[in-house]
Protein backbone atom coordinates (compact mmCIF):
# COMPACT_ATOMS: atom_id res chain seq x y z
CA UNK A 1 0.00 0.00 0.00
CA UNK A 2 1.57 3.30 -1.25
CA UNK A 3 1.54 6.05 1.61
CA UNK A 4 -0.16 9.19 1.50
CA UNK A 5 1.64 12.42 0.50
CA UNK A 6 1.65 16.27 0.78
CA UNK A 7 -0.83 17.87 -1.63
CA UNK A 8 0.49 18.00 -5.09
CA UNK A 9 0.79 21.90 -5.88
CA UNK A 10 1.50 23.48 -9.28
CA UNK A 11 5.28 24.05 -10.61
CA UNK A 12 6.23 27.07 -8.45
CA UNK A 13 9.63 28.04 -8.54
CA UNK A 14 9.68 30.46 -5.86
CA UNK A 15 9.23 27.72 -3.98
CA UNK A 16 11.68 25.55 -5.28
CA UNK A 17 14.16 28.00 -4.46
CA UNK A 18 12.70 28.17 -0.80
CA UNK A 19 13.96 24.38 -0.51
CA UNK A 20 16.87 24.99 -2.36
CA UNK A 21 17.93 27.97 0.15
CA UNK A 22 17.46 25.40 3.12
CA UNK A 23 19.91 23.23 1.52
CA UNK A 24 22.27 26.18 1.01
CA UNK A 25 21.66 26.84 5.23
CA UNK A 26 22.48 22.93 5.59
CA UNK A 27 25.74 22.87 2.91
CA UNK A 28 27.01 25.75 4.43
CA UNK A 29 26.97 24.47 8.11
CA UNK A 30 28.21 21.01 7.84
CA UNK A 31 30.70 21.81 4.85
CA UNK A 32 32.09 24.73 7.04
CA UNK A 33 32.55 22.25 9.77
CA UNK A 34 34.82 20.18 8.24
CA UNK A 35 37.04 23.07 7.81
CA UNK A 36 37.10 23.85 11.60
CA UNK A 37 37.78 20.58 12.44
CA UNK A 38 40.98 21.01 13.94
CA UNK A 39 40.18 24.14 16.03
CA UNK A 40 37.60 22.44 17.24
CA UNK A 41 39.53 19.47 18.29
CA UNK A 42 42.19 22.01 19.58
CA UNK A 43 39.64 23.67 21.99
CA UNK A 44 37.89 20.55 23.09
CA UNK A 45 41.16 18.85 23.78
CA UNK A 46 40.49 15.85 21.15
CA UNK A 47 42.32 14.64 17.52
CA UNK A 48 40.86 16.80 14.63
CA UNK A 49 39.63 13.45 13.26
CA UNK A 50 37.69 12.67 16.57
CA UNK A 51 35.02 15.76 15.86
CA UNK A 52 34.12 13.94 12.74
CA UNK A 53 31.34 12.16 15.45
CA UNK A 54 29.45 15.74 15.57
CA UNK A 55 28.90 15.81 11.79
CA UNK A 56 28.02 12.19 11.78
CA UNK A 57 25.53 12.62 14.79
CA UNK A 58 24.05 15.47 12.98
CA UNK A 59 23.98 12.69 9.59
CA UNK A 60 22.42 9.78 11.53
CA UNK A 61 19.93 11.56 13.41
CA UNK A 62 18.67 12.93 9.69
CA UNK A 63 18.61 9.59 8.05
CA UNK A 64 16.82 8.30 11.30
CA UNK A 65 14.28 11.07 11.20
CA UNK A 66 13.27 11.28 7.34
CA UNK A 67 10.73 8.41 7.53
CA UNK A 68 9.11 9.71 10.76
CA UNK A 69 9.28 13.41 9.19
CA UNK A 70 6.87 12.23 6.26
CA UNK A 71 4.42 10.99 8.38
CA UNK A 72 4.39 14.41 10.35
CA UNK A 73 4.28 15.96 6.97
CA UNK A 74 1.10 13.53 6.27
CA UNK A 75 -0.32 14.06 9.41
CA UNK A 76 -0.33 17.27 10.16
CA UNK A 77 0.75 18.95 6.39
CA UNK A 78 3.94 20.30 5.61
CA UNK A 79 3.49 23.61 5.52
CA UNK A 80 3.44 23.73 9.81
CA UNK A 81 6.47 20.71 9.38
CA UNK A 82 8.52 22.61 7.12
CA UNK A 83 8.20 25.75 9.42
CA UNK A 84 8.93 24.15 12.77
CA UNK A 85 11.57 22.00 10.75
CA UNK A 86 13.41 25.51 9.81
CA UNK A 87 12.74 26.90 13.47
CA UNK A 88 14.47 23.91 14.93
CA UNK A 89 17.45 23.72 12.91
CA UNK A 90 17.57 27.53 13.38
CA UNK A 91 17.22 27.37 17.32
CA UNK A 92 19.59 24.27 17.11
CA UNK A 93 22.48 26.17 15.47
CA UNK A 94 22.56 29.00 18.55
CA UNK A 95 22.86 26.01 20.67
CA UNK A 96 25.63 24.75 18.88
CA UNK A 97 27.58 27.78 18.84
CA UNK A 98 27.01 28.27 22.38
CA UNK A 99 28.47 24.47 23.58
CA UNK A 100 30.75 24.25 26.24
CA UNK A 101 32.15 20.57 25.26
CA UNK A 102 31.99 18.16 22.25
CA UNK A 103 29.35 16.18 23.87
CA UNK A 104 27.64 19.04 23.89
CA UNK A 105 28.23 19.74 20.12
CA UNK A 106 27.34 16.32 19.28
CA UNK A 107 24.08 16.43 21.24
CA UNK A 108 23.07 19.74 19.70
CA UNK A 109 23.95 18.99 16.23
CA UNK A 110 21.74 15.74 16.20
CA UNK A 111 19.00 18.14 17.16
CA UNK A 112 19.95 20.26 14.10
CA UNK A 113 19.87 16.77 12.49
CA UNK A 114 16.07 16.05 13.29
CA UNK A 115 15.64 19.72 11.92
CA UNK A 116 17.29 18.70 9.02
CA UNK A 117 15.50 15.55 8.59
CA UNK A 118 11.68 17.46 8.32
CA UNK A 119 13.05 20.33 6.46
CA UNK A 120 14.39 19.52 2.89
CA UNK A 121 12.96 16.35 2.33
CA UNK A 122 9.42 17.54 2.99
CA UNK A 123 10.11 20.73 0.81
CA UNK A 124 11.53 18.86 -1.85
CA UNK A 125 8.58 16.30 -1.93
CA UNK A 126 6.10 19.42 -2.58
CA UNK A 127 8.19 20.78 -5.21
CA UNK A 128 8.42 17.30 -6.81
CA UNK A 129 5.01 16.17 -6.70
CA UNK A 130 3.97 19.40 -8.82
CA UNK A 131 6.47 18.82 -11.56
CA UNK A 132 5.70 17.51 -15.09
CA UNK A 133 8.09 14.92 -16.28
CA UNK A 134 9.61 17.22 -19.09
CA UNK A 135 9.86 19.83 -16.31
CA UNK A 136 11.72 17.15 -14.15
CA UNK A 137 15.64 18.55 -14.90
CA UNK A 138 14.53 22.23 -14.66
CA UNK A 139 12.90 21.68 -11.12
CA UNK A 140 15.88 19.49 -9.81
CA UNK A 141 17.99 22.42 -11.46
CA UNK A 142 16.30 25.43 -9.09
CA UNK A 143 16.84 22.48 -6.24
CA UNK A 144 20.88 22.22 -7.14
CA UNK A 145 21.78 25.35 -7.91
CA UNK A 146 21.25 27.30 -4.57
CA UNK A 147 22.63 24.58 -2.57
CA UNK A 148 25.82 24.00 -4.45
CA UNK A 149 26.85 27.83 -3.79
CA UNK A 150 27.22 26.92 -0.09
CA UNK A 151 29.92 24.30 -0.52
CA UNK A 152 31.55 27.15 -2.33
CA UNK A 153 31.81 29.65 -0.05
CA UNK A 154 31.86 27.58 2.76
CA UNK A 155 35.80 26.57 2.99
CA UNK A 156 36.43 30.13 2.54
CA UNK A 157 33.94 31.55 4.69
CA UNK A 158 34.59 28.32 7.48
CA UNK A 159 38.47 29.34 7.31
CA UNK A 160 38.28 32.64 7.81
CA UNK A 161 35.76 32.88 10.60
CA UNK A 162 37.95 29.91 12.25
CA UNK A 163 40.98 31.78 12.18
CA UNK A 164 39.60 35.32 12.16
CA UNK A 165 37.03 34.99 14.81
CA UNK A 166 36.24 31.67 16.06
CA UNK A 167 34.29 28.30 15.08
CA UNK A 168 31.42 29.42 16.57
CA UNK A 169 30.46 32.07 14.12
CA UNK A 170 30.29 28.89 11.81
CA UNK A 171 26.74 28.27 13.17
CA UNK A 172 25.96 32.09 13.96
CA UNK A 173 25.47 32.24 10.15
CA UNK A 174 22.30 30.50 10.07
CA UNK A 175 20.12 32.72 13.15
CA UNK A 176 19.41 35.09 10.14
CA UNK A 177 19.38 32.69 7.29
CA UNK A 178 16.97 30.25 9.28
CA UNK A 179 14.96 33.55 10.12
CA UNK A 180 14.31 34.28 6.74
CA UNK A 181 13.38 31.33 5.19
CA UNK A 182 10.87 30.88 7.93
CA UNK A 183 9.08 33.84 6.42
CA UNK A 184 9.13 32.55 3.11
CA UNK A 185 7.77 29.18 4.11
CA UNK A 186 4.78 30.59 6.08
CA UNK A 187 4.30 33.05 2.77
CA UNK A 188 4.88 30.36 -0.11
CA UNK A 189 3.96 27.00 1.05
CA UNK A 190 0.30 26.56 0.77
CA UNK A 191 -1.90 25.44 3.98
CA UNK A 192 -3.70 22.36 4.82
CA UNK A 193 -2.77 18.67 3.63
CA UNK A 194 -2.90 16.86 6.55
CA UNK A 195 -4.60 13.65 7.51
CA UNK A 196 -5.56 13.13 11.18
CA UNK A 197 -5.98 9.70 10.34
CA UNK A 198 -2.83 8.76 9.17
CA UNK A 199 -1.23 6.35 11.62
CA UNK A 200 2.84 5.30 11.62
CA UNK A 201 4.44 2.50 11.56
CA UNK A 202 6.00 2.03 15.07
CA UNK A 203 7.39 -1.47 14.55
CA UNK A 204 8.69 -0.28 11.20
CA UNK A 205 10.42 2.87 12.20
CA UNK A 206 11.94 1.14 15.50
CA UNK A 207 13.57 -1.37 13.41
CA UNK A 208 15.00 1.25 10.40
CA UNK A 209 16.20 3.92 13.48
CA UNK A 210 18.00 1.13 15.42
CA UNK A 211 19.16 0.01 12.47
CA UNK A 212 20.86 3.00 11.07
CA UNK A 213 22.04 4.37 14.32
CA UNK A 214 23.79 0.63 15.31
CA UNK A 215 25.51 0.99 11.65
CA UNK A 216 26.81 4.21 12.16
CA UNK A 217 27.96 3.67 15.32
CA UNK A 218 29.69 0.20 14.98
CA UNK A 219 31.49 1.92 11.92
CA UNK A 220 32.54 4.75 14.54
CA UNK A 221 34.01 2.01 17.11
CA UNK A 222 36.02 0.29 14.55
CA UNK A 223 38.29 3.00 13.87
CA UNK A 224 39.03 3.32 17.81
CA UNK A 225 41.96 0.80 19.34
CA UNK A 226 40.29 -1.66 22.13
CA UNK A 227 36.52 -1.26 20.29
CA UNK A 228 36.87 -3.68 17.81
CA UNK A 229 34.68 -6.18 19.23
CA UNK A 230 31.56 -3.73 20.34
CA UNK A 231 32.41 -2.03 17.13
CA UNK A 232 31.65 -5.75 15.27
CA UNK A 233 28.63 -6.27 18.01
CA UNK A 234 27.22 -2.92 16.74
CA UNK A 235 27.50 -3.11 13.32
CA UNK A 236 26.05 -6.90 13.32
CA UNK A 237 22.83 -5.34 15.07
CA UNK A 238 22.50 -2.69 12.65
CA UNK A 239 22.46 -4.58 9.66
CA UNK A 240 19.80 -7.19 11.50
CA UNK A 241 18.01 -4.51 12.06
CA UNK A 242 17.19 -3.41 9.00
CA UNK A 243 16.69 -6.71 7.43
CA UNK A 244 14.38 -6.83 10.55
CA UNK A 245 12.71 -3.53 9.15
CA UNK A 246 12.49 -5.09 5.12
CA UNK A 247 11.01 -8.30 6.52
CA UNK A 248 8.37 -6.28 8.69
CA UNK A 249 7.42 -3.78 5.88
CA UNK A 250 7.14 -6.34 3.13
CA UNK A 251 4.09 -7.45 4.89
CA UNK A 252 3.01 -4.43 6.83
CA UNK A 253 -0.57 -2.94 5.36
CA UNK A 254 0.44 0.44 6.06
CA UNK A 255 4.45 0.35 5.31
CA UNK A 256 6.25 2.88 6.72
CA UNK A 257 8.31 1.79 3.12
CA UNK A 258 6.85 0.37 0.17
CA UNK A 259 9.66 -1.57 -1.28
CA UNK A 260 7.21 -2.31 -4.56
CA UNK A 261 9.04 1.21 -5.91
CA UNK A 262 12.50 -0.43 -6.11
CA UNK A 263 11.28 -2.53 -9.11
CA UNK A 264 11.79 0.81 -11.13
CA UNK A 265 15.13 0.39 -12.26
CA UNK A 266 16.41 3.77 -12.50
CA UNK A 267 15.29 4.25 -9.47
CA UNK A 268 16.85 1.11 -8.03
CA UNK A 269 20.39 2.37 -9.65
CA UNK A 270 20.41 5.50 -7.79
CA UNK A 271 19.61 3.29 -4.23
CA UNK A 272 22.60 1.21 -5.21
CA UNK A 273 25.12 2.35 -7.67
CA UNK A 274 24.19 6.04 -6.21
CA UNK A 275 24.79 4.85 -2.90
CA UNK A 276 28.11 4.05 -3.20
CA UNK A 277 28.59 7.27 -5.48
CA UNK A 278 27.21 9.64 -2.37
CA UNK A 279 29.16 7.83 0.13
CA UNK A 280 32.65 8.19 -1.69
CA UNK A 281 31.79 11.98 -2.73
CA UNK A 282 30.50 12.79 0.78
CA UNK A 283 34.01 11.37 2.35
CA UNK A 284 36.14 13.82 0.41
CA UNK A 285 34.82 17.51 2.59
CA UNK A 286 35.61 15.81 5.60
CA UNK A 287 39.03 14.14 4.33
CA UNK A 288 40.22 16.99 2.39
CA UNK A 289 40.67 19.71 4.68
CA UNK A 290 42.33 17.24 7.38
CA UNK A 291 44.94 15.88 5.07
CA UNK A 292 45.89 19.37 4.03
CA UNK A 293 45.98 20.76 7.84
CA UNK A 294 46.75 17.97 9.54
CA UNK A 295 49.13 15.96 6.83
CA UNK A 296 50.81 19.22 4.98
CA UNK A 297 51.07 21.51 8.02
CA UNK A 298 48.49 23.96 5.56
CA UNK A 299 46.43 27.24 8.23
CA UNK A 300 42.53 26.86 7.90
CA UNK A 301 42.09 30.19 5.30
CA UNK A 302 45.15 28.46 2.88
CA UNK A 303 43.29 25.22 3.28
CA UNK A 304 39.87 26.68 2.98
CA UNK A 305 40.80 28.38 -0.47
CA UNK A 306 42.10 24.83 -1.67
CA UNK A 307 38.97 22.80 -0.43
CA UNK A 308 36.35 25.26 -2.62
CA UNK A 309 38.12 24.53 -5.34
CA UNK A 310 36.04 21.27 -5.35
CA UNK A 311 33.08 23.33 -5.59
CA UNK A 312 34.17 25.65 -7.55
CA UNK A 313 34.49 22.57 -10.46
CA UNK A 314 30.71 22.53 -8.78
CA UNK A 315 29.92 25.26 -9.99
CA UNK A 316 31.21 25.80 -12.84
CA UNK A 317 30.03 23.00 -14.96
CA UNK A 318 26.61 23.18 -13.80
CA UNK A 319 25.60 24.95 -16.62
CA UNK A 320 26.45 22.62 -19.39
CA UNK A 321 24.97 19.69 -17.01
CA UNK A 322 21.34 19.61 -18.32
CA UNK A 323 22.78 19.44 -21.81
CA UNK A 324 25.03 17.22 -21.25
CA UNK A 325 22.47 14.80 -20.03
CA UNK A 326 19.88 15.98 -22.59
CA UNK A 327 22.80 15.10 -25.58
CA UNK A 328 24.34 12.04 -24.18
CA UNK A 329 21.15 10.28 -21.83
CA UNK A 330 21.70 9.13 -18.55
CA UNK A 331 23.56 6.06 -18.59
CA UNK A 332 26.90 7.28 -20.08
CA UNK A 333 27.01 10.50 -18.23
CA UNK A 334 26.68 8.37 -15.01
CA UNK A 335 29.38 5.98 -16.26
CA UNK A 336 31.92 8.51 -16.91
CA UNK A 337 31.43 10.99 -13.93
CA UNK A 338 31.88 7.98 -11.56
CA UNK A 339 34.39 6.88 -13.60
CA UNK A 340 36.67 10.03 -13.93
CA UNK A 341 35.62 10.58 -9.92
CA UNK A 342 37.87 7.82 -8.98
CA UNK A 343 40.85 9.12 -11.43
CA UNK A 344 40.97 12.04 -8.95
CA UNK A 345 40.49 10.35 -5.89
CA UNK A 346 43.25 8.49 -6.75
CA UNK A 347 45.33 11.30 -8.17
CA UNK A 348 44.58 12.84 -4.49
CA UNK A 349 46.32 9.97 -3.00
CA UNK A 350 49.62 11.04 -5.02
CA UNK A 351 49.52 14.60 -3.55
CA UNK A 352 52.36 15.51 -1.40
CA UNK A 353 53.00 19.28 -0.20
CA UNK A 354 56.04 19.30 -2.76
CA UNK A 355 52.96 20.02 -5.65
CA UNK A 356 52.57 22.96 -6.80
CA UNK A 357 49.24 24.52 -5.32
CA UNK A 358 48.15 25.22 -9.15
CA UNK A 359 48.49 21.35 -9.69
CA UNK A 360 46.51 20.18 -6.88
CA UNK A 361 43.99 23.21 -7.60
CA UNK A 362 43.12 21.98 -11.16
CA UNK A 363 42.82 18.28 -10.03
CA UNK A 364 40.61 19.41 -7.12
CA UNK A 365 38.38 21.46 -9.53
CA UNK A 366 38.08 18.28 -12.17
CA UNK A 367 37.13 16.83 -9.09
CA UNK A 368 34.28 19.38 -8.47
CA UNK A 369 33.12 19.01 -12.07
CA UNK A 370 32.49 15.48 -11.98
CA UNK A 371 31.06 15.27 -8.68
CA UNK A 372 28.40 17.85 -10.04
CA UNK A 373 27.46 15.67 -13.08
CA UNK A 374 26.96 12.90 -11.60
CA UNK A 375 25.13 14.15 -8.57
CA UNK A 376 22.96 16.28 -10.27
CA UNK A 377 22.77 12.84 -13.02
CA UNK A 378 21.22 10.85 -10.23
CA UNK A 379 19.33 13.66 -8.36
CA UNK A 380 17.01 13.61 -11.57
CA UNK A 381 16.64 9.81 -13.04
CA UNK A 382 15.94 8.78 -9.67
CA UNK A 383 12.45 9.71 -10.23
CA UNK A 384 12.57 9.62 -14.02
CA UNK A 385 10.32 6.16 -14.53
CA UNK A 386 8.63 6.71 -10.85
CA UNK A 387 4.34 7.58 -11.07
CA UNK A 388 3.06 10.28 -9.12
CA UNK A 389 1.15 8.18 -6.71
CA UNK A 390 4.22 6.20 -6.06
CA UNK A 391 6.52 9.46 -5.27
CA UNK A 392 6.21 9.36 -1.28
CA UNK A 393 7.44 6.27 -1.15
CA UNK A 394 10.09 6.77 -3.48
CA UNK A 395 11.35 10.18 -1.70
CA UNK A 396 10.98 8.91 1.82
CA UNK A 397 13.35 5.77 0.78
CA UNK A 398 15.67 7.91 -1.50
CA UNK A 399 16.48 10.76 1.12
CA UNK A 400 16.95 8.31 3.99
CA UNK A 401 19.42 6.43 2.17
CA UNK A 402 21.01 9.30 0.83
CA UNK A 403 21.40 10.80 4.01
CA UNK A 404 22.67 7.22 5.75
CA UNK A 405 25.32 7.58 2.88
CA UNK A 406 26.51 10.69 4.18
CA UNK A 407 26.35 9.46 7.51
CA UNK A 408 28.51 6.40 6.24
CA UNK A 409 31.15 8.78 4.19
CA UNK A 410 31.90 10.75 7.18
CA UNK A 411 32.47 7.58 9.23
CA UNK A 412 34.09 5.58 6.57
CA UNK A 413 36.11 8.24 5.94
CA UNK A 414 37.60 9.01 9.75
CA UNK A 415 37.89 4.62 9.81
CA UNK A 416 39.66 4.48 6.87
CA UNK A 417 42.19 7.16 8.31
CA UNK A 418 42.37 5.83 11.51
CA UNK A 419 43.01 2.29 10.11
CA UNK A 420 45.78 4.23 7.90
CA UNK A 421 47.82 5.72 10.64
CA UNK A 422 47.39 2.61 13.56
CA UNK A 423 48.59 -0.05 10.43
CA UNK A 424 51.46 2.44 9.32
CA UNK A 425 52.52 3.22 13.66
CA UNK A 426 53.32 -0.52 13.73
CA UNK A 427 55.56 -0.05 10.83
CA UNK A 428 59.01 1.90 11.87
CA UNK A 429 56.64 5.28 12.71
CA UNK A 430 55.95 5.79 9.17
CA UNK A 431 52.51 7.70 9.98
CA UNK A 432 55.09 10.01 12.36
CA UNK A 433 57.62 10.39 9.03
CA UNK A 434 54.72 11.17 6.85
CA UNK A 435 52.02 12.54 8.35
CA UNK A 436 49.84 12.48 5.17
CA UNK A 437 50.57 9.37 4.36
CA UNK A 438 46.98 7.67 6.30
CA UNK A 439 44.88 10.12 4.15
CA UNK A 440 46.54 9.11 1.10
CA UNK A 441 45.50 5.40 1.73
CA UNK A 442 42.18 6.44 2.32
CA UNK A 443 41.60 8.52 -0.42
CA UNK A 444 42.85 5.19 -2.78
CA UNK A 445 40.42 3.40 -0.70
CA UNK A 446 37.51 5.90 -2.04
CA UNK A 447 38.32 5.59 -5.58
CA UNK A 448 38.25 2.03 -5.22
CA UNK A 449 34.92 1.72 -3.32
CA UNK A 450 33.79 4.42 -6.31
CA UNK A 451 34.20 1.66 -8.99
CA UNK A 452 30.99 0.02 -7.64
CA UNK A 453 29.30 3.03 -9.08
CA UNK A 454 30.79 2.85 -11.90
CA UNK A 455 29.69 -1.25 -12.40
CA UNK A 456 26.06 -0.72 -11.37
CA UNK A 457 25.40 2.04 -14.05
CA UNK A 458 27.29 0.35 -16.47
CA UNK A 459 24.09 -2.36 -16.64
CA UNK A 460 21.51 0.20 -16.71
CA UNK A 461 19.47 0.09 -20.22
CA UNK A 462 20.51 2.29 -22.89
CA UNK A 463 17.19 4.36 -22.63
CA UNK A 464 17.21 4.91 -19.02
CA UNK A 465 15.57 8.07 -18.24
CA UNK A 466 14.54 9.10 -21.68
CA UNK A 467 11.42 10.50 -20.67
CA UNK A 468 13.19 13.12 -18.65
CA UNK A 469 16.24 13.69 -20.51
CA UNK A 470 14.39 13.94 -24.30
CA UNK A 471 16.95 12.08 -26.05
CA UNK A 472 15.64 9.06 -28.34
Amino acid sequence: MTPAAPPATAWNPRLALLVAATFFMEFLDGTALATAMPAIGNEFGVAPADVNVAMTSYLVTVAMGIPFSAWLAERFGPRRVFSAAIAVFTLASLACALSPTLGALTAFRAVQGFGGAMMVPVGTLVVLRGTPKDELLKATAFLVWPGLLAPVLAPLVGGALTQYLSWHWIFLVNLPLGAAALVAALRLVPRGGGDPSRRLDWPGLAFTTAGVAAVVVGLELLGHAGELLWGGAALAAGIAALAAAVAWMRRADSPLFDFSVLGVRTFRATQTGGFAYRLTISSVPFMLPLMLQDGFGWDPVRAGFMVAAVFVGNIGIKPATTPLIRRLGFKPVLVGAAAASAVTFALCALATPAWPDALLFAVLVASGVFRSIGFSAYMTVQYADVAPDRMPSANAISNTLVQLAHALGVAVGALLIRFAAQAMGDVAGAAAADPAAPYRVAFAAIAVIMLLSVADSAFLPRHAGTEVSGRR
